[in-house]
C-alpha cells in the first residue's frame, strides 16, 4: 500500500488513505486477505484496482455487501448507510435451537440480579451444568456486540462473567439474551448525513456488581449518527461514591476519544470530539484542578482527563439522564426506557 503512495495511519495501521487527481481522498482498509475501498473518483478507484491486480492475486467482488459477518445496506437516494448482522443472529438462534423462542423487550431485564450465588455447587449441578454449551453461546453473543448490537454489551458483559462455573440461571439469562435478539434481528446501525464529527456519551453504574461491588463504565461514540465505538465493563477499581465512578468512566471515554480524534484527523476531519457526562459533579471534578482531600485516594491515572481537558483536545458537556444513551451499557433498564435509548 504504500508502494502505491498512500498514507497509512499512525492510530490503526489497517487505515490508509490517498489524495485522489480530484483531490478527494481514497480510503483503503485491509483486514487480514479482505479490503474495503471508497472514495468519490470512480476512475482513480479503477486505477488503483489495475494496479494493485499487478502486486498480488485478487478478485473483485463490486460494491461491498457483506464484509466479516456483516451486511452493508445503502439507501443512495437518501444518502443512508446500514450495517446488519441479521444473517448472522439467525444463524446463532438456530444454532442453539432458539429460533422459536418467545421474543422479550429488553436483553436483561432490571430485576434479574446474577451472582456467583447463582452458579452450581455440588458436583451433579456442576456434571448437569456442562453439558451446557454456555462458553459457546457466550462467545457467540459477544461477536455480535463487538460488530453491530451494541444494545446488548451490558447482557453479555454480565453473562460472560460467569463461564468459569455458570448456573441455571446465568444459563436462563443467556437465552434470555437470545430472546431479545430473535425479535430485534433486523436492527442496524444507520450512517447518515448528519455532521461529520465524533460524539460521545458515559455513564456509570455505581456498585453494580453484586459479588465485588464495582461499578461499571459505558461509553458509545457515534459519527455521522451511527455509532461506532462502544464499550461496557466492569471498573477495575472500587468506587467510594456515584462521582467517583462517573470520573472513572469519564477518564475511559476520554482516552477513546482521543484515539477516534486521531482516527478522523487522517481522514481529514479536524474538529474537537465532544463528550457528554450526565453527573454534573464529575465533570466540576474533571474541570477542577485544585486537589481536593475527597479525591486524593483516586488512582492517578484517572485523573489524565484534566490534562486532556486543559489541553483542549476534547470537549466535556453536561447531557441530562433521560437523554443519556450510554445508560443502555451500564444497567438493566426498562423496556421503555430501552427502547428510548436506543
Amino acid at each position: 500500500m504504500q508502494s502505491q503512495d498512500f498514507h497509512r495511519s499512525r492510530v490503526d495501521h489497517c487505515l490508509y488513505t490517498k489524495k485522489a487527481g480530484d483531490g478527494s481522498l481514497i480510503i483503503l482498509v485491509l483486514y487480514v486477505d479482505d479490503m474495503l475501498i471508497a472514495g468519490k473518483d470512480i476512475h482513480a478507484l479503477d486505477s488503483l484496482k489495475q494496479s494493485l491486480h499487478g502486486s498480488f492475486d485478487m478478485k473483485d467482488l463490486g460494491d461491498a455487501n457483506h464484509i466479516l459477518g456483516m451486511r452493508i445496506l445503502r439507501n443512495r437516494s437518501k444518502g443512508v448507510l446500514f450495517l446488519s448482522q441479521q444473517e448472522y443472529i439467525s444463524k446463532v438462534l438456530q444454532r442453539f435451537n432458539m429460533e422459536g423462542g418467545k421474543t422479550i423487550g429488553v436483553p436483561l431485564p432490571p430485576y434479574l440480579k446474577l451472582s456467583a450465588e447463582d452458579s452450581p455447587t455440588s458436583d451433579d449441578e456442576k456434571a448437569e451444568m456442562a453439558k451446557v454449551p454456555y462458553a459457546s453461546a457466550v462467545g457467540s453473543l459477544i461477536y455480535a456486540m463487538v460488530a453491530t448490537r451494541p444494545d446488548i454489551a451490558f447482557a453479555v458483559g454480565v453473562v460472560s462473567r460467569y463461564m468459569a462455573n455458570p448456573g441455571k440461571k446465568h444459563w436462563e439469562a443467556v437465552k434470555g439474551i437470545m430472546r431479545y435478539l430473535k425479535g430485534t434481528k433486523d436492527f442496524c446501525i444507520c450512517f447518515g448525513k448528519q455532521k461529520a464529527s465524533v460524539v460521545g456519551f458515559t455513564d456509570a453504574d455505581y456498585a453494580g456488581h453484586a459479588d465485588c461491588r464495582k461499578s461499571t463504565s459505558g461509553y458509545v461514540f457515534t459519527f455521522t449518527g451511527g455509532a461506532v465505538s462502544w464499550i461496557s465493563r466492569l471498573q477495575k477499581c472500587v468506587a467510594l461514591s456515584t462521582t467517583e465512578a462517573e470520573y472513572v468512566a469519564a477518564t475511559e471515554a476520554c482516552k477513546e476519544a482521543l484515539w477516534l480524534s486521531y482516527l478522523v484527523r487522517d481522514l481529514g476531519i479536524t474538529e474537537l470530539p465532544i463528550l457528554h457526562c450526565d453527573s454534573q459533579s464529575a465533570i466540576m471534578l474533571a474541570r477542577n484542578p485544585v486537589f481536593h482531600a475527597k479525591t486524593k485516594h483516586i488512582e492517578v491515572k484517572y485523573h489524565f482527563i484534566r490534562d486532556v481537558l486543559d489541553s483542549k483536545s476534547i470537549e466535556l458537556a453536561k447531557v441530562h439522564t433521560d437523554e443519556n444513551p450510554a445508560c443502555v451499557l451500564t444497567k438493566g433498564l426498562p423496556a421503555e426506557r430501552f427502547a428510548h435509548c436506543q
